[in-house]
């Protein structure tokens, strides 16, 4: 029995945001629970899936985990879906169309902004989602409100007809706190009705939806005005009040313990009477929201005066005291208290890197290798740091599965300079079956002259090693049926002589295939088929050492990018010539190597050998 359901009888519990939202699913009696990996959200899947009584996957895109829960709830089950900001960009299309719809089972989608940008390529606000689709929005603060809100939320849904969103942050979602939690209640699923005006979204059935959305967020927006979830946490010193939500109320009651600040948990709609009624208690009014000015827009809209937000805060990132403190207190024009000193560290940097032994070193160390002969785009998951050193074989990274689209402009576009350049698209297994297969179709359909890299390494690497439909394993570690993508890119179109499988640590071979298929003029594709290290497919094997005396310097094994071979000592030789050359001289921590190869393959002098003897029978 799993952790998750032994500690159904205690009633406190220590756990992060994520932690706290997937009991608070499970306890709302939630049937189907939906997602795409993505960090911040990823744990929230893995944690429902620990519980008993209800079915959860990982689905292929976020798109699909929205449908799936859709398609739940039209059933007349309460259904959840998860995902990071720019999951919810893949996710609309359905989203947008299931709001003027309505639910019948709950349906709730919690949607993780990274503020702060620690692992996405842009920090959107998650929050005007709410005013697009006209739908309500819940904001908890810390991992209690995270499990309470989220229960709050199948009932708000289904009282109000309405796809409701849970929206985190980085700090709520990952932060541990003792959450006070219950049982489960169970609920029946009614079944799907058939009601065609209210499912089938023509032109004409959509249309007559829009008058019941109006009306219904005239009853949200009455409902947030009485919400027990915006509250008032009262203060002595009046001259400035605040208006904030999420982690931000923690960080303002930090900063300023004795100011009063209205602290709003279903932010959406605005309850401009109640945030009308706090302004006339206090001075000034200052609005505090991460990350755009959405909410003090809407109060200056509203006729608010003497309202600042933006003008004084910044609108990029967390709002910790550190930024709140100063920010306030020149406001002000009040010097602020002398900041917390701590000792200075210079630590040693060490910047992000792949791990020893990668699969993806093999691929950017070969691209590395013929530079100037290619235009590379990459795509989001580990191979993106393929953009770095010592590899530096990346020109672009936009978005899950833009390489192929991409790869595709840069083909159809060349100019003088580039015109003999072979372009290259590099992706990952997942994010290939997440939305590259329509870019590689659209290639072949396209008649594009692209050399795709999918770059299988069994796992979804990024957000730490979760499944997918080319794994094999379902999201519970059960056998899955396995993409073979081999047949999937013919499928696609592209020519079986113009698909290669290839051994990423073999770099000869990975080598010749990608000079050979970059001389292509038509669509090929090439695969890798090498586990992730972290994964359960990979095989450990010895590990190599550099024997000193028949080291020449080179620093080709260097150029493979493996952390685990570093510079044990570096030497200036004159040439003949006159010009100098910089050796670096390598050793192997023998700790960190998993005998994968790739160095041994790059050495010249073959200095590189098995730190254990083999013992020959």
């Amino acid at each position: 029995m799993s952790a998750a359901v032994q500690a159904k009888a205690a009633s406190r519990l220590l756990l992060s945001g994520n932690e706290a939202i997937a009991r608070g699913v499970w306890e709302a009696g939630c049937k189907v629970a939906a997602a795409y990996p993505g960090t911040p959200s990823t744990e929230i899947l893995e944690n429902v899936a620990l519980y008993p009584d209800l079915y959860a996957e990982w689905s292929v895109n976020e798109k699909v985990s929205m449908e799936v829960a859709i398609g739940a709830s039209m059933s007349g089950a309460r259904a959840f879906c998860a995902m990071k900001h720019v999951g919810m960009n893949v996710a609309s299309d359905a989203f947008m169309t299931q709001t003027l719809a309505g639910v019948v089972g709950g349906l709730v989608v919690a949607v993780a902004d990274d503020v702060g940008l620690s692992s996405s390529q842009n920090e959107q606000d998650s929050r005007f989602w709410g005013r697009f689709a006209h739908v309500p929005v819940l904001e908890p603060a810390d991992s209690q409100e995270a499990y309470d809100m989220v229960k709050l939320a199948f009932d708000l849904s289904e009282n109000f007809n309405t796809p409701v969103i849970l929206r985190l942050t980085t700090r709520v979602c990952h932060v541990k706190a003792m959450v006070t939690v219950g049982e489960r209640d169970p609920r029946a699923i009614s079944g799907f009705k058939l009601d065609s005006k209210r499912w089938v979204m023509t032109p004409a059935n959509a249309k007559g939806m829009l008058p019941k959305q109006m009306e219904r967020e005239g009853k949200l927006r009455a409902a947030a005005e009485n919400s027990p979830l915006n509250v008032i946490d009262d203060g002595s010193d009046r001259r400035i009040g605040f208006v904030t939500s999420g982690p931000a109320f923690m960080h303002l009651k930090e900063s300023f313990p004795e100011a009063p600040v209205l602290k709003l948990g279903f932010t959406y709609p605005v309850p401009i009477e109640k945030i009308r009624a706090f302004q006339a208690s206090v001075g000034t009014l200052v609005v505090a929201e991460e990350t755009e000015p959405l909410i003090e827009n809407e109060l200056k809209a509203a006729g608010l005066t003497n309202v600042h937000g933006k003008d004084i805060l910044p609108r990029l990132g967390e709002l910790t005291p550190n930024i709140l403190i100063p920010a306030i207190f020149a406001f002000r024009g009040e010097t602020p208290p002398p900041a917390t000193t701590y000792p200075k560290i210079d630590p040693f940097p060490r910047p992000p890197t792949m791990c020893p032994a990668c699969p993806h070193m093999g691929v950017y160390y070969t691209l590395s290798r013929l530079r100037k002969r290619v235009q590379i785009s990459g795509d989001i998951g580990c191979y993106t740091l393929g953009a770095g050193h010592p590899w530096n074989a990346l020109d672009s990274t936009i978005s899950m599965g833009a390489s192929m689209g991409i790869a595709l402009g840069m083909d159809k576009a060349r100019s003088e300079e580039t015109k003999d350049k072979a372009v290259v698209a590099v992706i990952g297994d997942s994010t290939f079956l997440h939305m590259g297969m329509q870019g590689l179709l659209d290639i072949v359909y396209n008649k594009g002259n692209v050399t795709a890299l999918i770059l299988d390494n069994r796992t979804t690497g990024m957000t730490g090693g979760q499944n997918h439909a080319g794994t094999g394993k379902a999201l519970d570690g059960g056998e899955a049926p396995r993409v073979d993508f081999v047949k999937l890119v013919e499928a696609l179109g592209v020519k079986p002589e113009r698909v290669r499988k290839v051994n990423p640590y073999q770099l000869p071979v990975l080598f010749k295939a990608i000079r050979e298929e970059i001389e292509q003029h038509e669509p090929s594709v090439i695969i890798t088929d090498q586990p992730c290290v972290l994964s359960e497919f990979y095989e450990k094997f010895k590990p190599y050492k550099v024997v000193d005396q028949d080291c020449t310097g080179c620093g080709n094994c260097i150029n493979v990018g493996c952390p685990a071979i570093t510079v044990s000592r570096s030497e200036s030789k004159t040439r003949p010539d006159g010009k100098v050359n910089e050796l670096k001289f390598t050793t192997i921590d023998t700790a960190m190597c998993t005998g994968c190869h790739m160095c041994v393959e790059s050495c010249g002098p073959k200095a590189i050998v098995p730190a254990v003897p083999v013992l020959v029978q």
